[in-house]
């Protein structure tokens, strides 16, 4: 792949489930798999799932398929996850710990090394052996601890204010949990999870198929 080609958000969406598939078959002891085959297993169709693999060169042989363990491995590069992030947390309320919890368990790669709270009665406490801090400390500990990536889950009140406050600190993106959409710098990633916009999608679908069973009544 061109370093210089602009990659669409809709495949880079992609990729994650083609990863988390890959590696459902490596367990299974899988050695290679064809485009059909992925297709029946993710549910893109074979074209959709070769055009995606192309963008970054392509990893098949014709007649052969792809190597499951190759393309799992080239899929962690592409992602970047061929190596650990250096994070940290602020808000340790139930949802915060809920994320430390899952990272802690799942070992996906993004080791939460500090967590940071405004309340008083939070700080000093531990989730998984991960302390809880005080929000004053967090930009001297993101810039001394080269840390990578920082993760939101307060109120939408304090989330630019966190946001700026890891910036300045240097981190290299943000995951963003609040219910709002931040101002960051261009050459900060970020990734915004809002959970309603997620729940009014699934309104949506469940309208959409209560509609469809109508018609077919009809």
């Amino acid at each position: 792949m061109n370093n210089n080609t602009k990659i669409s958000n809709a495949i880079i969406r992609r990729l994650p489930r083609y990863r988390r598939y890959l590696n459902i078959l490596r367990k299974r002891g899988v050695k290679k798999v064809s485009s059909n085959e992925l297709s029946e297993l993710i549910g893109y169709t074979a074209s959709q799932i070769r055009q995606d693999l192309n963008t970054f060169g392509g990893f098949g042989q014709q007649g052969y398929g792809y190597s499951v363990d190759h393309l799992y491995k080239e899929l962690n590069k592409i992602l970047g996850l061929d190596r650990e992030y250096k994070t940290v947390l602020v808000g340790a309320g139930n949802m915060g710990s809920a994320i430390t919890k899952y990272t802690y368990y799942y070992k996906i790669g993004f080791n939460i090394v500090a967590l940071f709270d405004n309340n008083p009665a939070l700080v000093g406490q531990k989730v998984n052996d991960v302390e809880i801090l005080p929000f004053e400390d967090l930009e001297d500990f993101v810039r001394d601890n080269g840390i990578d990536i920082g993760i939101i889950t307060v109120n939408q009140e304090s989330a630019q204010d966190v946001a700026d406050t890891l910036i300045r600190g240097g981190v290299k993106g943000i995951w963003n949990f609040a219910p709002i959409d931040l101002e960051i710098p261009d050459h900060i990633a970020i990734e915004n999870v809002h959970l309603s916009e997620s729940l009014h999608t699934l309104s949506f679908l469940i309208r959409s198929k209560e509609l469809e069973r109508e018609e077919e009544n009809n």
